[in-house]
């Protein structure tokens, strides 16, 4: 069973475009461990990426790119390493970035963070009692985009691999022991492809919410 992530350090790297030139599935597992760091007017907010799930583009029937280029969709066809967050079940926002060179449609959604820096303040966001359990925060990718404020309107678009954008991934060089891959969470087509990976072991991997 893997460790559970060690804190976040504070000798960091923002992840270049280049790391998202390549299909979801390898850009997906290598997105474990990373850090997600949303900065806001006061603090910054950070967590660790235990949990994600690979889209395909085109040739993925539960990809949003398999219909082909939209303007809901369009920052899927690239250039790499653009959030693109979109609002499902009239409720929630779910982050992912987009891969693949320029063109070529694919995405990886984050599921699951680790939360690891502004606490206090993801609890406020996700309108929680103070010192709630800390699963509770960014567990699920819905949850996640609460506790970090991020929304279509805005966050989608905006380029993750830019020191001084509000929403970055960066690494601390940490190195998940175990990573564990299974199918996609509550999807109907492509229902048994292997292309959710997680920290194996971590706790703070969501159980299909």
């Amino acid at each position: 069973m893997s460790r559970i992530a060690r804190p976040y350090r504070n000798v960091v790297s923002v992840l270049p475009r280049s790391f998202y030139e390549h299909a979801p599935d390898i850009v997906a597992r290598a997105l474990l461990g990373k850090l997600v760091v949303r900065e806001l007017e006061r603090e910054s907010l950070v967590g660790r990426i235990v949990e994600v799930e690979a889209y395909f583009g085109r040739e993925d029937p539960a990809a949003h790119s398999y219909v082909g280029r939209t303007a809901r969709n369009a920052v899927l066809f690239g250039p790499p390493g653009f959030a693109y967050v979109y609002f499902i079940y009239g409720m929630y926002y779910c982050l992912n970035v987009s891969c693949e060179p320029d063109g070529q449609a694919g995405g990886v959604l984050i599921r699951a963070l680790e939360p690891v820096e502004g606490l206090a303040a993801m609890a406020r966001l996700r309108k929680l009692p103070p010192n709630p359990k800390p699963q509770l925060l960014t567990s699920g990718p819905g949850r996640l985009c609460q506790a970090l404020d991020i929304t279509r309107a805005a966050h989608n678009g905006v380029d993750v691999t830019s020191a001084a954008s509000c929403l970055r991934i960066e690494s601390d060089n940490y190195s998940p022991d175990e990573i564990e891959v299974t199918p996609r969470i509550g999807i109907r087509h492509a229902a048994d492809l292997l292309a959710r990976f997680v920290i194996a072991g971590n706790k703070f991997v969501s159980r299909g919410g």
